[in-house]
């Protein structure tokens, strides 16, 4: 069975196919925003945030996110952590309990990779 190749001409492309961002990324927005893309380059860390992100504010408790999850206490803190110093996430002690917002301009530097707008 022989395999076609389709050829599109320059405009055929433009109307087929359009880019997702309007220009390249600068040298200064990508070294803002490869720590974030390491940070969430773990299913864990990408829950995490999915899983706050959904809570009512962006924000919850970290006594509420060990239960989504087979690891150990201090394992999740290590992650919460990541995030944080990646400043994905704030948070804010409340007595004996720490809860993390999702910081919703970080998450905007990664939407703009895919052409999102902010």
């Amino acid at each position: 069975m022989s395999k076609s190749v389709l050829e599109l001409t320059p405009v055929e492309v433009v109307e087929c196919c359009p880019p997702l961002a309007q220009e390249p990324m600068s040298l200064e927005s990508a070294e803002r925003v490869v720590p974030l893309l390491r940070a969430v380059a773990d299913p864990v860390r990408l829950r995490l945030i999915s899983i706050i992100a959904a809570y009512p504010d962006g924000e919850a408790c970290v006594c509420n996110l060990h239960d989504a999850f087979d690891l150990s206490q201090p394992t999740i803190s290590h992650h919460l952590k990541v995030l944080h110093e990646a400043r994905l996430l704030d948070r804010d002690k409340r007595g004996v309990w720490v809860y993390y917002k999702v910081r919703p301009s970080a998450l905007a530097d990664v939407a703009a990779l895919f052409g999102a707008k902010s």
